[in-house]
């Protein structure tokens, strides 16, 4: 048995209501101010090299003469059966006992394996030092590492936020409850569609929604099982 799979095990999970999300952008800037991502030029852009953990990738359906034009934010999809890790010749991937697939940075060798063997492109790679103007330092969290060049980088459900919780709930005397964690993407989202929670928890708002009937995975099909449901729009 999976060992997030296990009864009394948190199994971390999110849901997202693709008829709520309006596009703004505000989860992408959260991610990449709470994870403190690097800068990209231009130049890089173009070249397909820049860093954004969470992107909001369009979807475009056609019926007819009738074209629609759909918008899907798109974090690391946290597999119960991830393909990355299967590749990773140093273990620098690897999946911990809460479901969240995780990336170890100095372990990390950069042969890119993990990239080519994701199917959702959400894992990127790290192709120079790291560089911010002096007036951005300042803001850097403190909780989260700067990665250095040649590494590959993702999301990890903002984890240094699970850990800080179940600090406080330790020195609270009690166990971790339902919203005492949530990654940084769910609590800007202005539209409240992103839903975070314990797939494990048959009461959590994020199980309930993962049996509504416009729930899908992305390429479901390929068998990765995604903790990362959709909410179909306009059914």
């Amino acid at each position: 048995m999976e060992e997030s799979r296990r009864k009394g095990q948190h199994r971390w999970g999110m849901v997202v209501d693709l008829d709520k999300c309006t596009g703004c952008g505000a989860c992408v800037v959260a991610c990449s101010v709470e994870n403190n991502q690097m800068l990209g030029s231009p130049e890089e852009a173009a070249m397909g090299r820049v860093i954004r953990w969470l992107k909001i990738l369009p979807k475009t359906e056609v019926e007819g003469s009738h074209v629609r034009q759909n918008l899907i934010p798109m974090p690391c999809q946290q597999c119960e059966n991830p393909p990355c890790i299967k590749v990773c010749p140093v273990y620098a991937t690897f999946k911990n006992e809460e479901g969240i697939v995780g990336q170890v940075y100095s372990r990390c060798i950069g042969c890119r394996y993990c990239l080519n063997a994701c199917p959702y492109t959400c894992k990127f790679f790290n192709w120079k030092k790291p560089l911010w103007p002096d007036e951005m330092r300042s803001s850097f969290n403190p909780s989260v590492s700067v990665r250095p060049n040649g590494v590959v980088e993702k999301c990890l459900f903002c984890h240094h936020r699970l850990q800080r919780a179940k600090e406080e709930a330790v020195a609270q005397g009690r166990n971790l409850q339902e919203g005492d964690y949530q990654p940084a993407c769910a609590e800007v989202c202005p539209a409240k569609a992103i839903v975070f929670g314990d797939l494990n928890d048959s009461e959590s708002d994020v199980s309930r929604l993962c049996k509504d009937p416009r729930a899908f995975h992305l390429l479901e099909e390929l068998g990765t099982e995604p903790k990362v449901t959709y909410l179909r729009e306009g059914v």
